[in-house]
C-alpha cells in the first residue's frame, strides 16, 4: 500500500528516567563515552526543592547535523531524576518505581503532525495535550496516553509526535484550534505538571480507551501475532474507527 506522507516518522529524540545517583553519574558518562561536547547540553533546567535548587534534566545531543549537505546525523537523549525531595510527591519517582532507570518516552518526528494526528484520533488515540508549539526549538508536538494494562498500575511509558520548521499555514490552523494557556508554554514544564496532575489524581489516559483494548484483546483470543491475517487487522481497524461513534 502506499504510505500517507504523515506516517514517515524517524526517530527525533527519547527521554530516560534515572535515579537521582545514577542521574549524577549519567551526565560525565553521556560527555566522556557519547563524546557530548558542553555546547550540545541543549539545556538543564532546575528547580527548588525543600530549600535546595536541584536539577530536573539535562538534554544531551548525540551526533551531528549538517545542515548544508542536509544530513541528520544526531538524536537527543533527554535525561529526568526525581527531582522532588523525600516527603514531596513524585510522578517521576512513581514511574521508576523499584528501578533505577526506566525509557519513558520516544518522539517520533513526522513531516505532517496535523494529517497524523486527524489519523490517529480517528483510530481512537488518546493524547494528553493538545499540539504544542515549542518557539525555542521551532516545532510543534503533542503527547499519546500511556501504553499499560486496563486495570494495571501505569507504566511511564507513552510517544511524543512532533513535526520540525511546522509552515505558516499549518500554525495557523493551530492557532485557530487551540484557545488553552498550554499553547506557547515552555512544554517540558508543561508536560511535566500535566503528568504530576495525572499521577495524583489516579487517572492517568491509556494509549487506546480501555473498553477499545478489551475488545481488540478478546477479538484476538489466544492467537500468535503470526496468527493474525490481513483480514483481521482490517476487522480491527473498523473497531478502532467506529469506537469513538459509540
Amino acid at each position: 500500500m502506499t504510505r500517507p506522507n504523515y506516517l514517515n516518522f524517524t526517530v527525533d529524540h527519547m527521554t530516560l528516567l534515572l535515579h537521582p545517583k545514577l542521574y549524577a553519574v549519567a551526565y560525565p558518562v553521556f560527555r566522556i563515552i557519547f563524546g557530548v561536547s558542553l555546547e550540545e547540553i541543549l539545556y538543564e533546567k532546575r528547580r527548588k526543592s525543600e530549600g535546595k535548587e536541584m536539577s530536573m534534566t539535562f538534554a544531551n545531543r548525540i551526533g551531528s547535523w549538517d545542515a548544508q549537505a542536509g544530513k541528520n546525523l544526531h538524536t537527543v537523549v533527554a535525561v529526568v531524576q526525581p527531582s522532588e525531595g523525600p516527603n514531596e510527591e513524585s510522578h517521576v519517582r512513581d514511574m521508576l518505581g523499584e528501578k533505577a532507570a526506566h525509557w519513558q518516552h520516544i518522539a517520533l518526528r513526522t513531516p505532517d503532525l496535523l494529517g497524523f494526528h486527524k489519523h490517529a484520533v480517528e483510530h481512537s488515540v488518546q493524547f494528553v495535550t493538545p499540539i504544542l508549539k515549542d518557539d525555542s526549538e521551532n516545532l510543534i508536538q503533542i503527547f499519546s496516553g500511556e501504553w499499560y494494562l486496563p486495570g494495571g498500575k501505569a507504566t511511564g511509558l507513552f510517544f511524543e509526535f512532533l513535526q520540525r520548521a511546522p509552515s505558516s499555514a499549518t500554525m495557523t490552523e493551530i492557532e485557530l484550534r487551540n484557545k488553552t494557556s498550554w499553547f506557547r508554554d515552555e512544554t517540558f514544564m508543561g508536560l511535566y505538571g500535566e503528568k504530576e496532575r495525572e499521577y495524583r489524581s489516579g487517572k492517568v489516559i491509556p494509549f487506546i480507551p480501555e473498553d477499545l483494548f478489551n475488545q481488540i484483546s478478546e477479538y484476538i483470543g489466544g492467537r500468535q501475532i503470526f496468527e493474525i491475517t490481513e483480514d483481521d487487522i482490517e476487522v480491527i481497524r473498523k473497531m478502532m474507527k467506529n469506537f469513538p461513534k459509540k
